[in-house]
């Protein structure tokens, strides 16, 4: 289908991540595709911010490690397994409209994160730490990102891509228990996941009302490296405006959620089929090409 792309309202353009960003990295991670400039990504329109409700936890299907409790050699007794909490990266591209604002979760394990501050001040970013909270699930570090050449929220899905994959990379090296329970755990890590998700059973897409001129958008499926480039170019491709999102990767599965139109209304629902039909076509590819890497 030959259809002009949209603009991704939020102010996200689709300028590549340049090499010496990458490079910077203590490890390298993954280097995202480059996106000519007659793909027709270009933000026009004016930043939308929305009042964000945050993806609930408690609606992802997270795969469960595999094992069973081990035996205490000295008691003979049998003691449960230590069970690793699940890493969870949250980009926010909502709450604050001057900043993009991280937030990382691994239970209770996770210290100053001064490291990953660093790594993600080597891709010329500005990083604040805002505030660490405290509930049943552990403890929330929150960062508020801003790019050091224009004091702007970051607006390349290439880029936060990029944030996103440091994160995880910095959480697998300081914490290498996490790694077999991230989908990079299998490109980045020492161990990779114990269990494979299945893309079409962990795929799971919902096309909503909400109002007249838009509709929301919701995905989740199997994490890999580039989903969310590649999840926001499948949605533009076919002429469809994202205005607003947040990404979160939570253990093996990442989940999205966007405010669409197309057209300036609301997704109909022929074209809700189309979207439906081509993403989870698209999810079904391939993960990213190993000269991406």
């Amino acid at each position: 289908m030959s259809m002009a792309m949209s603009a991704w309202c939020l102010g996200f353009q689709f300028s590549a991540v340049t090499d010496n960003c990458l490079r910077t990295l203590e490890k390298p991670i993954f280097c995202v595709p480059l996106l000519k400039a007659s793909s027709g990504f270009v933000a026009t329109k004016p930043c939308c911010f929305l009042h964000k409700r945050r993806l609930l936890s408690s609606g992802t299907k997270i795969i469960p490690r595999a094992g069973a409790p081990v035996t205490d050699v000295q008691s003979g007794n049998q003691a449960e397994t230590d069970t690793d909490p699940t890493p969870i990266v949250i980009i926010d591209q909502d709450s604050d409209p001057n900043a993009t604002v991280v937030e990382i979760t691994f239970g209770d394990r996770l210290g100053a994160l001064l490291d990953t501050m660093s790594a993600l001040k080597s891709l010329g970013l500005n990083v604040v730490k805002a505030n660490v909270f405290l509930d049943s699930s552990g403890k929330h570090n929150k960062f508020s990102i801003t790019k050091a050449d224009t004091g702007r929220k970051v607006e390349d899905p290439e880029l936060l891509e990029a944030i996103r994959l440091t994160i995880i990379n910095n959480l697998i090296q300081y914490h290498p228990e996490s790694s077999s329970q991230l989908a990079m755990g299998a490109a980045f890590g020492l161990l990779p996941p114990k269990e494979q998700v299945d893309v079409d059973i962990a795929t799971h897409i919902n096309i909503s009302a909400d109002g007249p001129d838009r509709s929301l958008f919701y995905v989740e499926t199997a994490d890999r490296p580039g989903l969310l480039v590649d999840l926001v170019k499948s949605i533009t491709d076919i002429d469809i405006a994202v205005e607003s999102g947040e990404f979160d990767t939570e253990g093996l599965l990442a989940k999205a959620k966007f405010h669409v139109s197309y057209k300036g209304k609301a997704i109909s629902k022929p074209l809700q089929q189309v979207l439906n039909n081509s993403l989870r076509y698209f999810l079904r590819r391939p993960t990213t090409e190993e000269s991406s890497f």
